[in-house]
């Protein structure tokens, strides 16, 4: 592709993030499968300008009011090229040249946008705090108040590309035994600091066709989601119930701690989820997972008689999934799916459903990957005071007894890891205790 064509696939592309109601790294996937022709350096220039302008989506459209431009997907384009990349003017108008595959020459309001965005980047010394964060200013406050002095920097952590984590599967092999196989085919990890079973790579690589993945051997998966799994310490012979499961990740990574001994149930309310992590299950070796829709009524009924039953569960709840910011950049400005307070009710329905399934002495561990403290610590103070019989294991214990890696980088009672604070995406967990 020429730089012209893979600049009007950018425009293309965004303008179909913003016209559909579907998570923008669906829509790229679908926007490729069906361009097969493009080559995989095509590809990956596009998909970086996308992700690049949706990054710096509000400092962008803050130029572009400041220069009384319109805002349009060729102008979102204008202004990456001019603010992000220091394209000089000359060359934008090349770009826009209106040949085979090219965007179309620039109207005269474009022409203008061009001669008043060139020369400058992004930064501007009016323009407001949210703007400089690319915070959405509906949660301004809230992480304003969270992060307090950390908050720039903590913003500007979400802003960077997410790193590619891997959890090795103990069940098949250990994790030195995977880095140095990945470093003969040219890949280099490095152990996470945390997680024992985990390894960070420093390149992005694309693992999809690699035997390691297809033989269950490694999973792809973030470090502070594999501290969940591993925070809810998870011994062989157990009884461990993972309630809103989904595709299974945290799921293996449970069974694998058990050794394959014990009997893991994996719930969800899709059967169409919970049927992705089967053939996941089978790669990695794993046979003491049990897949039960809620959507069967006879498996709702089934959970009604499960009352002190597990020595874990796992809650992992719906959320907002705002601590993916950096993965999913969409997400701080496009809302898919229910309300936040529609979240806060099927997140507290969801504890109350579940909890009475945990056994005295047992553990409950509630999870999110959300930022806010709606959904995380007000959820988990509302719960121990509809239920006194739970009591909060202090996170630096529950870190220490679960054999996880350096000292706890979290303060207070619960896990809180970000980007800046931990390298991995924004994750909060409480774990639990039920007393007798």
């Amino acid at each position: 592709m020429t730089p012209s064509a893979r600049l009007q696939a950018s425009i293309e592309l965004w303008d179909k993030i913003w016209t559909s109601g579907v998570p923008m790294d669906t829509i790229c996937g679908d926007y490729f499968r069906v361009r097969r022709y493009i080559g995989s350096s095509d590809r990956k220039a596009v998909v970086e300008r996308v992700y690049d302008m949706m990054r710096t989506y509000a400092r962008c459209g803050w130029w572009l009011r400041h220069v009384h431009a319109l805002d349009t997907p060729r102008t979102r384009a204008i202004a990456s090229l001019a603010l992000i990349d220091g394209t000089p003017r000359p060359h934008i108008h090349d770009l826009f040249s209106g040949s085979r595959h090219a965007p179309g020459v620039l109207d005269i309001l474009e022409s203008k946008a061009v001669d008043a965005l060139a020369g400058h980047t992004l930064e501007h010394p009016e323009m407001p705090e949210d703007v400089r964060a690319e915070c959405p200013k509906e949660s301004f406050g809230k992480l304003k108040a969270l992060y307090g002095k950390d908050f720039a920097s903590e913003m500007e952590a979400m802003l960077e590309p997410a790193s590619l984590d891997i959890r090795v599967n103990t069940i098949k092999t250990e994790r030195d035994s995977v880095l140095n196989g990945l470093k003969r085919h040219g890949i280099e990890t490095t152990a996470t600091p945390f997680s024992p079973v985990g390894l960070r790579a420093e390149k992005r690589v694309h693992l999809a066709d690699t035997k390691l993945l297809q033989q269950g051997v490694i999973e792809i998966q973030d470090e502070g989601s594999q501290l969940i799994a591993l925070l809810c310490n998870a011994k062989p012979g157990q009884q461990v119930l993972d309630a809103c499961a989904g595709g299974g990740g945290k799921t293996l990574a449970i069974a694998a701690e058990m050794k394959g001994k014990g009997r893991v149930v994996a719930m969800d309310n899709s059967t169409a989820r919970l049927m992705r992590g089967k053939p996941r299950y089978v790669r990695a070796g794993i046979h003491n997972v049990e897949a039960r829709s809620l959507e069967d009524e006879n498996q709702r009924k089934w959970l009604k008689r499960q009352k002190d039953n597990f020595d874990v569960v796992l809650v992992d709840a719906p959320c907002t999934s705002s601590g993916t910011w950096r993965r999913n950049p969409d997400l701080r400005w496009r809302r898919h799916g229910p309300t936040m307070e529609e979240i806060l009710e099927m997140q507290t329905q969801i504890l109350d459903r579940f909890q009475k399934a945990v056994k005295v002495g047992g553990r409950l561990v509630y999870a999110t990957c959300s930022l806010y403290r709606e959904e995380n610590e007000h959820q988990i103070d509302a719960f121990l005071k509809k239920y006194p019989d739970f009591k909060v294991i202090p996170i630096a214990e529950a870190w220490a007894e679960a054999g996880l890696g350096g000292t706890c980088p979290c303060e207070g009672p619960y896990m809180r890891l970000s980007p800046k604070q931990s390298g991995t995406d924004g994750f909060f967990a409480a774990v639990l205790q039920k007393a007798a």
